[in-house]
């Protein structure tokens, strides 16, 4: 299990000039964000893609057996 180093999250939420309400506010991908990390995780699909995967896998009605 890996640890949170709270202090060192708390001193730079103070260094981003967050006030405790907000700190305690952020989710943890906004606060990743606001140190400057993320945008590492999978890019959006794009209309082109999606309409690929249309295709392929249509949706069934209800009344298709």
């Amino acid at each position: 299990m890996t640890r949170f180093d709270w202090p060192a999250l708390m001193r730079a939420g103070a260094a981003l000039g967050l006030r405790p309400a907000e700190f305690w506010a952020l989710t943890p991908a906004e606060l990743e964000r606001m140190l400057g990390g993320g945008g590492g995780g999978p890019v959006p699909l794009g209309r082109r893609r999606m309409e690929e995967l249309s295709a392929a896998f249509p949706d069934i009605g209800k009344d298709a057996t």
